[in-house]
């Protein structure tokens, strides 16, 4: 099974994977972005774009990595990565069920104020990476994300609670949320 949390960046995916990965027995944390990254390193470089996803190979290569991942280990995969363009969800969810690989899909949501106070103090510098991702998550939100997901919103809550949340929910069932 694939517990795939998805939100904005800055939302928290990543601290709230590694503590999911230590609430569910068997699993692995898979980023999904090491697989951008290593697409990104080929020389002398693929078409040029602001984001890796947009890259065929990118999405068919997370199927056939978790695919594969979970062949040689079995379990449980955490992957913490943000897919806000609806089609390629489909395309990664298609590929995922083609395999008989059941996801648990969660998003990771806080209000707008929450995000922006939490990536303006993560660095001296706030990431502009991350606060140009603001508005495309509130368009995925409001259009398709929250009805294809279990949400969670973090405004509130601490990563450990977020992630006993998240959790529960994955150990509850492994339907295709």
């Amino acid at each position: 099974m694939i517990v795939w949390l998805n939100g904005t960046h800055g939302v928290g995916k990543t601290t709230t994977s590694v503590l999911v990965q230590q609430l569910i027995p068997d699993s692995l944390v898979l980023d999904a972005e090491k697989v951008g990254e290593t697409l990104m390193d080929i020389s002398p470089g693929l078409p040029a774009t602001d984001n890796f996803q947009h890259w065929p190979p990118w999405r068919q290569l997370v199927v056939e990595t978790a695919r594969r991942v979970l062949d040689y280990t079995g379990g449980t995969l955490v992957m913490p990565m943000t897919v806000l363009v609806e089609p390629y969800w489909h395309e990664i969810r298609t590929g995922l069920a083609e395999h008989a690989i059941p996801v648990r899909h969660f998003v990771l949501h806080a209000d707008q104020d929450t995000l922006r106070r939490r990536i303006e103090g993560e660095h001296p510098v706030p990431s502009a990476f991350r606060l140009q991702y603001l508005q495309p998550y509130v368009e995925a939100a409001r259009t398709w994300l929250h009805a294809e997901a279990e949400v969670v919103d973090t405004t509130h809550l601490t990563p450990a609670q977020v992630a006993a949340q998240i959790a529960r929910g994955a150990t509850e069932g492994s339907s295709d949320a």
